[in-house]
């Protein structure tokens, strides 16, 4: 169902209806994941070696981390920056699947390849994801400095914050790290997207009866292996962004350990390998690799069945009719 599907017969979903799936499948995804995007985060940001014998860290694991969180902060803090992140993905997710959708029917019918190739499923979800993250960008970058601050609070509520932004730092704020998200998007999601179809393939060749069912484990199992691979592959370019997104919130940091600025996407890169060496590029990647599993997983599957219960309810609507 991801993907321009000429084989398929019966109703289509119109343009709305791709992207009310696309929308409802982050959502959902979103309020799963959260507590993990912000570990994730946390960690991403620490400039001190994630190691228990490091006593300077203030995080050194997973378990640890959430434990001082929780302590210091209480339950809420692990969804940090949550309304943000729900309208990040919302968005996120209706214009990425509408643009995949619109882009694999273009190359059905404009050029001789074939729109369920895994080939053309890895440009087509790389400009696909391009697109969402040229318009999701300052949510994106709102979402990253609530996650970021701790206690006390130095933005109190998502208008609170785009104010002071605003006032504060210009409009260009709202897209740091755009340079790093340009760069890696397109291989992270055009990877999730070339993966998910080679799993899915692998899987039906594994287990061959399954054709005749939903395929529902079968999405969640391909997605969530899609999206391990392709986060692994592109990681340290996440890790860049997050570091550039909180660039003038240095304040905020203090209470976290060592501070760090920035001059730009290059000198991030140049002073991380300087500063924490070669496993400083991948700090915060096991909570990363857990979240990137559950919500591609998750994304992909919630949006095949919200894809097949609209079809459902249209064809019902057609035979009642």
């Amino acid at each position: 169902m991801v993907g321009y599907d000429p084989r398929a017969e019966g109703p289509v979903l119109s343009t709305t209806e791709i992207a009310a799936a696309g929308s409802v499948a982050g959502m959902v995804t979103r309020a799963m994941i959260s507590p993990l995007d912000l570990i994730k985060i946390r960690f991403q940001l620490q400039i001190e070696k994630l190691s228990v014998q490091n006593p300077r860290a203030k995080y050194h694991g997973i378990w640890q981390g959430c434990r001082c969180i929780f302590t210091e902060e209480g339950l809420p803090a692990f969804w940090k920056g949550h309304l943000p992140a729900q309208l990040l993905s919302v968005t996120f997710g209706a214009v990425q699947f509408v643009s995949f959708e619109m882009l694999t029917e273009f190359v059905h019918t404009s050029t001789p390849y074939d729109s369920r190739n895994a080939a053309v499923h890895f440009v087509c979800g790389g400009l696909a994801a391009c697109t969402a993250s040229l318009a999701c960008q300052p949510l994106d970058t709102l979402r990253t400095r609530f996650a970021a601050q701790g206690e006390p609070k130095v933005y109190r509520n998502l208008r609170h914050a785009v104010a002071t932004m605003y006032r504060t730092e210009g409009p260009l704020t709202f897209y740091r790290g755009l340079t790093p998200t340009a760069i890696a998007v397109f291989p992270y999601a055009g990877l999730q997207f070339f993966f998910y179809n080679i799993f899915k393939q692998v899987y039906l060749w594994a287990f061959p009866a399954d054709p005749d069912t939903k395929g529902n484990i079968r999405n969640l199992v391909s997605g969530s292996c899609a999206g391990v691979l392709s986060k692994t592959i592109t990681y340290p370019f996440d890790l860049f962004k997050k570091r550039l997104q909180v660039g003038g919130f240095e304040q905020a940091r203090t209470p976290f350990g060592q501070v760090r600025s920035y001059q730009g996407f290059l000198d991030c890169i140049v002073k991380i390998g300087q500063d924490e060496g070669a496993r400083g590029y991948f700090k915060g990647l096991s909570p990363s690799l857990l979240k990137a599993a559950v919500s591609t997983g998750f994304t992909l599957f919630c949006y095949e069945f919200f894809c097949n219960t609209l079809l459902s309810l249209k064809e019902s609507t057609e035979t009642g009719d």
